[in-house]
């Protein structure tokens, strides 16, 4: 259980945003479940409604269940850890893997994988014992993928990629020789109107995706390496 004092800035605030104000280690979405559950106790017995108004100097006792097991199961996959501590754990993701289980995919993914590695490490996405994954990889794409491990550092990242405060950077082989050496290409990115498994850049509709490029080194003009930097993060950009 977990003690939480109203304090005077949070004073005629929802009760959830006082909430998460107090304990930033739980976020506002977890804060209402624990409300609507009858998790959270108040100087007038139990609170569910996360918008009631509140007062400056309430007290409130929040009771967290224990997380719930994972799903999907973890299975002993080795990984590539690159960093990990007690918020975060980097992993680099070889070509090949699939980030997260899917039709056709349901099992042997990094999820899966992460999982098992960090076992109890894991204090909870949302309640349920997972790794926090923010931003993906394609599974033929190797790199460096984040993960949360708690709900702090979950919430924490993803403000940060909302925010565009952390660089992705990629390198690619392309066919030819890129003219000019360096520049942006933008464009609308979609779903295919002439394969729905697939993404393409589209005349109308979809979402704007812009990628800044370099070109690192070339081999004549059959082929060069190229570094991307992305402004945006679309699915299979």
């Amino acid at each position: 259980m977990t003690t939480a004092e109203v304090t005077v800035d949070s004073a005629a605030e929802r009760l959830d945003r006082a909430l998460a104000a107090a304990m930033p280690e739980l976020s506002r979405s977890r804060l209402q479940v624990l409300l609507r559950s009858g998790s959270v106790q108040g100087e007038a017995g139990i609170e569910t409604d996360p918008s009631r108004r509140v007062r400056a100097g309430e007290r409130f006792v929040v009771t967290i269940p224990p997380p719930e097991p994972a799903e999907p199961q973890g299975q002993d996959i080795p990984l590539d850890v690159v960093f990990e501590d007690d918020d975060l754990i980097v992993i680099d993701k070889p070509a090949g893997m699939v980030v997260h289980p899917a039709p056709g995919s349901r099992d042997e993914t990094l999820v899966n994988a992460l999982i098992a590695r960090c076992g109890e490490s894991l204090s909870g996405i949302g309640g349920v014992r997972r790794p926090g994954i923010v931003h993906r990889l394609d599974k033929d794409t190797s790199g460096l993928l984040v993960v949360a491990k708690n709900d702090l550092a979950h919430a924490a990242l993803s403000a940060q990629f909302a925010a565009r405060t952390v660089r992705r950077v990629y390198r690619a082989a392309v066919w030819g020789l890129p003219e000019p050496a360096n520049g942006r290409i933008e464009g609308n990115i979609g779903r295919s109107t002439r394969d729905r498994k697939k993404m393409a850049i589209l005349r109308t509709g979809g979402r704007p995706a812009a990628t800044r490029y370099r070109v690192l080194r070339s081999f004549g003009r059959l082929a060069a390496e190229i570094e991307c930097r992305l402004e945006t993060g679309r699915t299979h950009q």
